[in-house]
């Protein structure tokens, strides 16, 4: 999403499946937590959502604390701030290289991601290179490459992350709970 838009849970969206189901039946407004900056003296929000690895990355850029008050200051009272978040901190450790590929869509349209990690050192962060993959014309082709580098994100820092930017009722959802192959954080601004 790249601007406010009515929630609508979209197919394979659990992130707005979540927040509409916390919200309720009505006409509620969604915002991407990229997008609030152009956002910011607009007119409040019902929820701001987060991808799965936006805030790892946020984080790495020391940019997370200024994001999640951004969040919260274009959020209504009430609104929510909803976001996938990999738990990786116990990886760490045994810095893996790669989780298993992601594959989507049948026959033709069948596309794999890759993601390959390489870790620092002291396991507190990784360089992350998404690859996806698309059928051509009888081989696969990349059909496009990403490079970031992420910050790992223990459940007890998001918790406080949240707390800090001055939202409430923080709860971590599991995949189990919401849907969504990662925990999903919930949280709601202040009224």
């Amino acid at each position: 999403m790249t601007a406010a838009q009515d929630l609508v849970p979209l197919p394979e969206d659990p992130l707005t499946e979540v927040a509409a189901a916390v919200l309720g039946d009505g006409h509620h407004v969604v915002l991407d937590l990229l997008d609030v900056v152009r956002h910011h003296g607009g007119p409040p929000v019902d929820v701001v959502r987060a991808g799965d690895d936006l805030l790892p990355r946020l984080a790495h850029e020391n940019a997370l604390e200024q994001a999640l008050l951004l969040a919260r200051q274009v959020l209504r009272p009430g609104g929510l701030f909803v976001a996938a978040v990999p738990e990786l901190d116990k990886l760490g450790r045994l810095r893996p290289t790669a989780p298993p590929p992601k594959v989507s869509g049948r026959g033709p349209e069948r596309q794999v991601t890759v993601q390959l990690w390489d870790w620092a050192a002291d396991g507190e962060s990784y360089a992350l290179e998404v690859v996806r993959l698309v059928r051509g014309a009888g081989t696969w082709e990349v059909a496009n490459t990403v490079s970031t580098r992420h910050r790992v994100l223990s459940p007890e820092q998001m918790s406080a992350s949240l707390t800090d930017a001055g939202f409430g009722a923080v709860q971590r959802l599991s995949p189990a709970e919401c849907g969504h192959p990662l925990p999903v954080w919930v949280a709601v601004a202040p009224a």
